[in-house]
């Protein structure tokens, strides 16, 4: 029997497809979240359009289409998510048009830059990521710098990556650190480090309201790495209850939802049952990419209904959402 993580409806339940399924059916929801992000990559708003792009990385068919528009976008986010699509899906095709953002104002768009071109055996602008790496001009470029030197599988990078987790970046928030302390550690995690699963379980153990940012980020990466020895961890996460019977934020319980739904654990989308009626369209887009992870016919139920949400970043989320869910390659990645 599951562990009860809460007293949302419940949806979905990780159950698998009846016998008989209509996969017409199931095809048809798929083109039509296809169509919604293909529409949305153009929205007016630069976080839809970014999500919607990265949503796609799910169908690089589909996305070649819209990438050359996506690294001319006018907001460096797009630009920047736009190039490390092209690394992700394989659009090594299209490449070479990331020239240009090897000169952008914006160094997160630089290092997209540089990730795209490596990830297709261009190699000649790597060493550039030591520099933002280590001096970058704020902490979140430094952060996105080891993201990527992690996602490039190079181990040759892991003595940079040690020798940057030691250094005290001044000018940075309490928060800013920490976050960047722990895209390290998931950098040297993907590069083989076994020990840095420590590092990212125990920022998962809250003991001060600052905490909480960094306990929902290390839910993400132990999530993403498909890391099962922290499954215990992750459940205990969404168990807790203080004195006063509260459990963690929602931002929290939903990261931890999704990093369980991405070990295995179906039974986790009664998590995203609690929120999804929220008045926060960002709790409501979590919880859609819960029921994403999720998978069962509850959950494409919720998610397509989630579609003709009145907010666009939540229609995104959700047409994502329905790509994992009804897409042939499950559960892909690391297993640890």
């Amino acid at each position: 029997m599951g562990l009860a993580f809460g007293g949302g409806a419940a949806v979905g339940q990780g159950e698998p497809p009846a016998a008989g399924e209509d996969a017409v059916s199931r095809s048809e929801l798929r083109e039509r979240a296809i169509d919604l992000l293909l529409k949305m990559s153009d929205d007016e708003n630069a976080m839809v359009r970014a999500n919607a792009i990265e949503g796609l990385v799910a169908v690089p068919t589909r996305l070649s289409g819209v990438i050359p528009r996506g690294l001319r976008d006018p907001n460096a986010g797009v630009r920047s998510v736009s190039a490390m699509a092209i690394g992700k899906a394989g659009l090594c095709d299209l490449a070479g048009l990331c020239e240009p953002l090897l000169h952008d104002g914006s160094a997160f768009a630089r290092i997209s830059a540089i990730y795209a071109q490596s990830s297709c055996g261009d190699d000649g602008r790597v060493q550039d990521l030591a520099s933002y790496l280590l001096d970058g001009e704020t902490a979140r470029v430094r952060s996105q710098a080891a993201f990527v030197l992690g996602e490039m599988g190079n181990t040759s990078a892991s003595p940079l990556l040690r020798h940057a987790a030691s250094r005290r970046m001044e000018n940075a928030t309490d928060a800013e650190r920490r976050a960047m302390q722990l895209q390290i550690a998931e950098a040297l995690f993907k590069l083989g480090d076994e020990s840095q699963r420590d590092i990212l379980v125990a920022a998962l153990f809250v003991s001060r309201p600052e905490d909480l940012e960094g306990a929902a980020l290390a839910a993400q990466i132990l999530g993403e790495m498909r890391s099962r020895r922290s499954e215990a961890e992750l459940v205990n996460l969404l168990a807790f209850r203080d004195e006063r019977g509260h459990a963690m934020p929602a931002e929290v319980r939903l990261a931890a939802g999704i990093a369980l739904a991405k070990l295995g654990r179906g039974d986790s989308a009664s998590v995203a049952g609690e929120y999804l009626d929220s008045e926060n369209p960002l709790l409501r887009s979590q919880a859609a990419i819960l029921l994403g992870e999720a998978g069962g016919r509850g959950s494409l139920g919720e998610l397509r209904r989630m579609l003709d949400d009145p907010n666009p970043l939540v229609r995104v989320s959700a047409g994502s959402a329905l790509l994992s869910a009804t897409g042939s390659d499950g559960n892909s990645g690391i297993r640890r």
